[in-house]
Parts: structure tokens; C-alpha cells; sequence
């Protein structure tokens, strides 16, 4: 007859095991190499989607812009905006004419999944810019994300490229993109599919490295300048069909006949706000005083530390 087992010793055997298992598990822990600052960055930002021909999801981005001041926006809500609803509607571009957004000029976005990205892009901050004062705005154009790709496309007032302002701006672009792009989770999801497939070999070396292109970069300890900061008047993920791309065109003359001499303002802040896929900001997190640098919340109007 086969020999039973004792149901007493059983019970013993698994007491035992039970006991010595979780010390077991910790000396192995314990032995075990921890992952590299290479290895844990590299899992960080993953850059799969450019092999991809469509878009990657949109899950989150953020970014640094200055806000536009209310002598600006006076300006732009009483003789910009109504010109560019009307077009709209009159093309049927209704999603274009209800989009949300904050005006603003763009420093840099960072797409990332992660929610506590704000905090560390605060945390990140490299020196800011002075008080920015005579900015100047003029000239009304469209752009799409990269010819040919079909969408997104814009209407946006560009920034005059000279002067100590934009001289200032530019290089606070060139050390924010530094201090930002290793926040990323991936390129931002506009830059990627039909519109990474079109860009040149020097914008797509930009989306590689820092996520995003139309940025400036010191390259072999030279400063590259691609940065072109802006208003955006429309974000519009339709097709830039020629019917849209001459109706649109017609309205950015329209409005450099109205502001031929484009108008000058002042930026006093610096802001770290949450955007849409096409670049609208939907919320403002933080605002940063240029004059004394201090930062608060926007959402509850408390002062936070850097």
C-alpha cells in the first residue's frame, strides 16, 4: 500500500515556508542590481510613435508660454476676432470658431501622461527673462504643422524679430527646451504620423531629441535658432483644403490691412498651462512674476516655491 502523507508534518512544512519566504524575497531584492539613470530615462521617453503613420494619442501636454496682457487682447477682441468668427462660420469651420484657448505666445511644450509634469517644470524653471517690454506684434499668416500633411494648419500673428524683447525670448527658448524636454513622455502627439512623414531631416532631428521642433538648440556648442514665437488666432485639425487654405489667406490680409503697423505690448508673466492637441491652452497652473519671480497657483491664488 503506498504511504499516506501525515497531515500534522503538512501543516509544519507550510508554516515554515510561509515564515522563511518574505525574508527570502528581500535578501534577493537586495541582491538584485538596481536599473541605471540611462535605463530609467530611456524608458521614460519613448519615441515608437514616429514609426507609426498615424497620430499618436493625445493624452496630456504642457507647456510655458506669456500670456498676452489686457492691452493686447482689448486689441485683438476688437478688431481681429470678429473678422476671423465670421470667416469661420462662413467655411463652416464651426469646431475652429467655439475652440477654447487662452491667447498666448509659446515657449515650449512637453507632451507627458504623468500629472505631477506641471509641478516638475516649475520645479525645473532655468533663469527667466527680464520684464519683456515692446514686444511687437505684426503680420497675419497661416502655417500647417508641415506641408502637405493635410492638418493641423493655424492663423497666427507673428512676432517682429528684432530687438532686445525677442532677443530675450529667444534665448530663454533656447535654456527652457533644455530644462524641459527630458519631462516628456514621447513627441507631442501633432509632430508625429502624416506631419513627421513630410518634415526635413533637421526638424525631424528635433522631434528625436527634444520631442518637438520649431525650437532653438545649442548644437556642438553653437546656439540654432528655429524658434518663431507667435499668436495663434486658430487651431484646426480639418483639412487644409485650397478652398480653406485661399479663404484663410485672404482673411490674414484682410487683418494686416486693418493693423498694418501691428501693435506693441508688454509681457510681465510667464505661465505653465495644460493645451489641447492642436496647441490651445485650456487651463493656466501656474504664473510666474517676471519683475520679482515669485510663482503662485492659479487655481487658488497661493504662492508656491520653485
Amino acid at each position: 500500500m503506498p504511504q499516506q502523507d501525515n497531515p500534522t508534518m503538512q501543516h509544519t512544512s507550510r508554516r515554515l515556508l510561509l515564515a522563511i519566504l518574505p525574508a527570502a524575497l528581500l535578501a534577493a531584492c537586495a541582491s538584485a542590481p538596481a536599473p541605471t539613470t540611462a535605463a530609467a530615462a530611456s524608458g521614460a521617453i519613448d519615441n515608437s510613435a514616429l514609426q507609426r503613420s498615424d497620430f499618436r494619442a493625445h493624452q496630456a501636454t504642457y507647456g510655458l508660454v506669456y500670456r498676452l496682457p489686457a492691452d493686447a487682447t482689448a486689441i485683438m477682441d476688437s478688431q481681429v476676432t470678429p473678422v476671423v468668427h465670421e470667416q469661420l462660420l462662413r467655411l463652416k469651420l464651426v469646431a475652429e470658431a467655439n475652440t477654447f484657448n487662452l491667447p498666448h505666445v509659446t515657449v515650449v511644450h512637453i507632451h507627458s501622461a504623468d500629472p505631477t509634469t506641471p509641478r516638475k517644470m516649475l520645479a525645473a524653471l532655468p533663469a527667466l527673462p527680464p520684464v519683456l517690454q515692446d514686444v511687437h506684434l505684426k503680420n497675419f499668416y497661416t502655417t500647417e504643422a508641415a506641408k502637405g500633411a493635410g492638418k493641423p494648419w493655424w492663423l497666427d500673428l507673428g512676432i517682429v524679430k528684432s530687438g532686445p524683447a525677442y532677443e530675450a525670448m529667444m534665448d530663454f527658448n533656447t535654456r527652457a527646451t533644455a530644462a524641459m524636454a527630458p519631462l516628456r513622455d514621447g513627441p507631442l502627439p501633432r509632430v508625429t504620423g502624416p506631419v513627421y512623414a513630410r518634415m526635413n531631416d533637421s526638424a525631424k532631428a528635433m522631434v528625436q531629441s527634444v520631442g518637438v521642433s520649431g525650437i532653438n538648440q545649442v548644437q556642438a556648442g553653437k546656439e540654432v535658432r528655429s524658434h518663431n514665437p507667435h499668436n495663434t488666432l486658430v487651431y484646426s485639425e480639418a483639412t487644409f483644403t485650397p478652398e480653406i487654405e485661399r479663404a484663410m489667406g485672404e482673411t490674414a490680409a484682410r487683418l494686416n490691412r486693418i493693423l498694418p503697423g501691428g501693435f506693441t505690448t508688454t509681457f510681465e508673466n510667464l505661465s505653465i498651462v495644460e493645451l489641447g492637441f492642436s496647441g490651445n491652452v485650456t487651463r493656466e497652473i501656474y504664473r510666474i512674476n517676471l519683475k520679482d519671480q515669485t510663482a503662485y497657483e492659479v487655481s487658488n491664488g497661493r504662492r508656491v516655491q520653485r
